[in-house]
């Protein structure tokens, strides 16, 4: 998907070398999970996939953090069998990805009670920007709700997660894919100095 896999692998390859950070990618199907392996630090599940065993155990035999990002139709409670199918490959480097449960017709909304429940199974993310997701619009684009973010943000530093995904972009309009749920480059630093301060402060 994307650039495509041929494209992404150098470009990860670079990304790692020059700026020494780690990488993270999807991946949709067993076969990719051991031709990524080499060229990121996580292997991540989609939510939409995360009651798939075969691709689950295949991610976890190469051996990465396997970060599963908790279906939209998920309870908290049931993220427990996802985190034991990669605990029981072998590999107990797994994280939980909160992003949202569909609550009504497109639209999503984040139930902060289930953040200490998936705790007991493994550290959680808080995917705010795609939380903030409208998916499925008359338009054939995914909305959002950017001027949440903070609010969103800050709930989940005050619920106890471990960590935060959000999406940013010097030009949300412009960008290439989730433009309607980013936060604008210029206002991250901001935000993050305020979530820093609240986590601080418990």
């Amino acid at each position: 998907r994307g650039a495509g896999l041929e494209t992404s692998l150098p470009v990860f390859d670079k990304i790692r070398k020059e700026l020494d950070i780690p990488v993270l990618t999807d991946v949709h199907n067993i076969d990719q999970c051991s031709v990524v392996s080499d060229h990121v630090d996580i292997i991540q599940i989609p939510a939409f996939l995360a009651r798939q065993t075969d691709l689950i155990v295949a991610a976890a035999k190469t051996s990465k953090i396997v970060n599963i990002k908790k279906g939209q139709f998920m309870n908290p409670n049931s993220m427990k069998f996802a985190v034991d199918k990669v605990k029981d490959s072998g590999n107990d480097k797994v994280l939980i990805t909160e992003r949202g449960n569909m609550f009504g017709y497109q639209d999503l909304v984040v139930d902060f009670r289930g953040i200490p429940k998936m705790k007991e199974y493994a550290p959680v993310i808080l995917d705010v920007t795609h939380s903030l997701q409208q998916p499925n619009q008359p338009s054939g684009v995914t909305g959002g709700h950017p001027e949440l973010i903070e609010t969103i943000a800050k709930a989940g530093i005050a619920s106890g997660v471990d960590g935060l995904f959000i999406e940013t972009h010097p030009s949300p309009k412009n960008a290439k894919s989730d433009g309607k749920n980013m936060l604008p480059l210029d206002q991250l630093e901001i935000l993050l100095v305020k979530l820093l301060k609240i986590k601080s402060a418990i």
